[in-house]
């Protein structure tokens, strides 16, 4: 038991050393560029490939062939990518969503090219270079992850490196060539890759997809790091590695338990990603005071005569491909999978790389629903086993919808990823799953050109059914959450419950692809919902424009036909390329037409909107009412308090806004009005509790609308009681029009007169932009439409924050004559402001805060020219 114990431990080693290397590359990269390689496991799989390319097809001998490969070839792939794709993104400071389009669009190449060149058989003679020695490859990875950090933390080079991850634009500013040092990182990072690429290829079959998709299984152990400490990874590798073998030895009674127990023991790895992903502390995510990422794609309509041209091509199989149509079918299919990720992402701004595993799900359960061995229901014909199966499958959606409610960007990414591994190597990998598994066409449809026009059928149905929803207010409503999630919040859109619905629904399209593709093929196929297809398939879906269903179609056709006229390999190739140069366009081919070939994006295209308009100021001295309703309500702040790692940013802050009345806020940066204005709102909650005054419990840290207790309340369920709010930042939506950016503040806060959004157009003097895409206006008429679209709701209580930020003395007078107006029809406002002129001429009563504490309360001839005094005082009539 001793001896078997050791020689689990032994082996647990060896891959847990291969783990390591992946760990310590992913970090040694993200800490030098700040971008999380989600191509790793291509390059090693390219590393490996060259190197049994060199060895076994041409006769080098292993030393040689070892150093060109890894010392060449996988540093080279690093630099490359580092000079043609990521250092131009970092020049223009692109955001977290760009990167990570490039790093996939990088990996879908990679991919591609090696089918291209070496095809897509497994290999099972990759070249051994280190003997099979778990101590002396245990060695080796301490040793490079101990020299890393000796240079990390005690050369020049080191000091260079950490100044450069925690401020590039400074260290850049201080001398520092950060090109360089991210040119280093990436070849690090590589060689890193390609040698755990090496390593494990002679214990697996080396193919494109296997061997990169057990290097991405090993992420975990960086992002369990937190991208940033090396011993912990390379600890988190060993110990999941041991405990992968040591679980092989166990073998429990009982039907099921012994399966389970089996894939756990043999996807350990893909546990600890799956863990790490949904359980660890976000990596990647923006803090909650950064500007919004902008949208992974943008807005495009497809031009009319567009659908006639895909309609006549789809019809075209019928005609003259006789009565062979195996490809063909294919093609419906795979665009109802790749439509579902234009609801999901295009529609809902969400990511999700885990669209396979719902696919493959649509199919295992029409299959299983056809036999009669789906649990406890009887065998069904074809079509209601295809329909139950989308039914069934649509609410699983919620696996990787859940994790969207607080994650985003490169943490989403990893999230959806991970669920899809998980389901693949948990369900389709499992032999109680998935054998002796057929799948049958629907009686009446046997024949290719009858499932093809059921393909087609369903497939227009589907089309209609998005195209109504992109147009109709739910699909506004999610345009607006895709743009600017906390500005959706503010306008009323319940942004957790849309998001839900945008998995659950692509996962039933997608369930619904997967069973017609099974179908169409007659096979339940594994390798068809591989999760790296899911890869392929998001960025060939952002390519071809996420946001239109034109794209997912395009997408389809794109992928089949490619890789069945010319070579396999040859469509991820293709979609690889066009991925990474979307990483310089974001928008997809419809914005890189219209950026780099104008004029032939104008004769293709529908117009872009951004003519220019003539925009007349807005005069504001009529008053709001009818453009507004009437009425206001009392918002009331008791004892708020809050802080952020052991700072107090708000203590004990008292504030009334009262009806029919301006509230000023005011004091230096730091004062923490932001912190008290986000408790306010509902984006941050302040600390609850209990204190003793005179003789009286009273309750501390709430926000009170009328008397109403709202501090529980998320952001739009504040905004449909009333309470609006505008941003420091810009909060538009830029992929819609400025009506639709009013239109979708009506629509949430439920106001029913149709003539609503007409009346604050003109209040705001917007009608000559109506029409417009809020995207390239000019910041002033930018502070318009997002507080024509607070207005819209029909508020009782109006936040501004630093509305004039951004203003010239004429549009800072316009807005002056505005607010006055709403507070003289009985509207509340609250106004944080640095501009204390506007602040004199427009406030009732004017509350200066500093070091998160009210100085000075009272109206604004008297605390405006007071020294604030040292100890803060009590507002009037308040018990402080």
């Amino acid at each position: 038991m001793a001896s078997l114990t050791y020689d689990l431990t032994l082996a647990g080693l060896s891959v847990g050393s291969a783990a390591a290397l992946t760990g310590i590359g992913l970090v040694v990269t993200y800490r030098a560029t700040g971008v999380f390689n989600l191509a790793h496991g291509a390059i090693a799989m390219v590393t490996a490939y060259v190197l049994r390319e060199l060895v076994v097809v041409h006769g080098w001998p292993l030393a040689p062939a070892a150093a060109v490969s890894l010392l060449v070839v996988a540093p080279g792939i690093g630099l490359a990518l580092d000079r043609v794709v990521f250092r131009p993104l970092a020049a223009r400071e692109a955001g977290p969503a760009e990167t990570l389009v490039a790093a996939l669009g990088v990996f879908v190449l990679l991919v591609g090219a090696a089918y291209l060149a070496w095809g897509g058989d497994a290999r099972g003679d990759a070249p051994v270079i280190v003997p099979d020695d778990p101590w002396a490859q245990l060695a080796a990875v301490a040793a490079l992850a101990g020299a890393v950090g000796a240079v990390t933390r005690w050369t020049r080079f080191g000091t260079r490196l950490r100044a450069v991850v925690d401020d590039r634009r400074l260290a850049v500013l201080g001398g520092i060539d950060a090109d360089r040092v991210a040119a280093a990182g990436w070849a690090f990072g590589a060689f890193t890759a390609g040698l755990g690429g090496v390593l494990l290829a002679p214990y697996l079959r080396l193919d494109p997809y296997g061997l990169s998709l057990l290097v991405m299984e090993t992420m975990a152990v960086a992002v369990a790091a937190g991208m940033r400490s090396l011993p912990v990874a390379v600890g988190v590798a060993l110990a999941v590695g041991v405990g992968q073998s040591q679980l092989t030895r166990l073998h429990p009674d009982g039907s099921w338990q012994e399966p389970l127990l089996q894939a756990v023991g043999a996807n350990l790895f893909v546990v600890a990603l799956l863990t790490a992903a949904l359980l660890m502390p976000a990596i990647g995510d923006a803090s909650p005071d950064a500007a919004p990422a902008p949208p992974v794609t943008a807005r495009f309509r497809a031009p009319p005569w567009s659908w006639a041209v895909c309609g006549i091509l789809f019809l075209l199989p019928l005609g003259l491909a006789g009565t062979d149509l195996t490809t063909s079918v294919q093609v419906p299919a795979m665009g109802l999978i790749l439509l579902s990720l234009v609801v999901v992402t295009g529609l809902g701004g969400q990511i999700s790389l885990g669209q396979a595993a719902y696919a493959g799900l649509g199919a295992l359960f029409t299959a299983l629903l056809a036999a009669g061995r789906f649990p406890a229901l009887p065998a069904l014909p074809e079509l209601p086993a295809l329909a139950l199966a989308v039914l069934l499958v649509a609410p699983l959606g919620l696996l990787t919808g859940a994790p969207a409610l607080r994650r985003r960007g490169l943490a989403l990414a990893l999230a959806t990823f991970a669920v899809g591994v998980a389901v693949s190597r948990f369900v389709f990998a499992q032999p109680y799953a998935t054998s002796g598994l057929e799948l049958r066409r629907p009686a009446g449809f046997t024949a290719d050109r009858a499932y093809y026009v059921l393909e087609l059928v369903l497939l227009a149905a589907s089309l209609a059914a998005v195209h109504l929803l992109r147009r109709g207010r739910t699909g506004r409503a999610l345009a607006a959450v895709r743009d600017h999630e906390a500005g959706a919040a503010a306008a009323g859109v319940p942004v957790p419950g849309l998001k839900l619905f945008t998995f659950v629904a692509g996962a039933g399209l997608a369930a619904l692809g997967g069973g017609l593709l099974g179908m169409g093929v007659q096979s339940f196929d594994v390798t068809a919902f591989d999760p790296l297809r899911g890869l392929l398939w998001f960025a060939a879906v952002l390519v071809l424009g996420a946001d239109s269903p034109l794209g997912a179609i395009a997408a389809a056709a794109l992928l089949v036909g490619l890789d069945a006229g010319t070579k396999e390999g040859v469509g991820a190739a293709v979609v690889g390329v066009l991925a990474v140069f979307l990483g310089r366009t974001p928008g997809g081919l419809p914005a890189a037409l219209r950026l780099r070939y104008p004029a032939l994006a104008a004769a293709v295209l529908p117009a872009h909107g951004s003519r220019p308009v003539l925009v007349r100021r807005a005069k504001g001295r009529a008053k709001a009412r009818g453009a507004v309703a009437a009425g206001g309500a009392r918002l009331t702040a008791r004892r708020i308090s809050l802080g952020y790692d052991g700072i107090t940013a708000v203590d004990g802050v008292d504030l009334t806004v009262p009806p029919g009345r301006v509230t000023a806020l005011t004091g230096p940066n730091g004062a923490g009005k932001s912190t008290l204005f986000d408790c306010l709102c509902g984006t941050a909650r302040p600390r609850r509790g209990r204190v003793l005054l005179d003789d009286r419990v009273l309750l501390e840290g709430r926000v009170l609308l009328d008397g109403r207790d709202i501090t529980r309340l998320p952001p739009h369920r504040r905004a449909r009681l009333g309470l609006a709010r505008t941003f420091q930042q810009l909060a538009v939506f830029p992929g819609l029009t400025v009506a639709e950016n009013i239109r979708v503040g009506a629509e949430q806060g439920a106001v029913r007169d149709p003539e609503a959004v007409e009346r604050i157009l003109r209040l705001l003097a917007l009608g000559p932009v109506r029409d417009v895409p809020a995207a390239g206006l000019p910041t002033g008429t930018l502070r318009r439409v997002e507080l024509g679209r607070a207005l819209a709701g029909a508020p009782r209580v109006l936040l501004l924050d630093e509305p004039a930020a951004g203003l010239d003395g004429a549009e800072i007078g316009a807005l002056r004559d505005v607010l006055r107006a709403l507070a003289a029809d009985g509207m509340a406002l609250l106004l944080v402001e640095h501009d204390l002129e506007l602040v004199g001429a427009l406030a009732d009563i004017v509350y200066v805060m500093a070091d998160g504490r009210i100085t000075a309360v009272g109206p604004p001839g008297t605390v405006l020219t007071t020294p604030p005094p040292s100890e803060p005082v009590p507002e009037p009539g308040g018990s402080r």
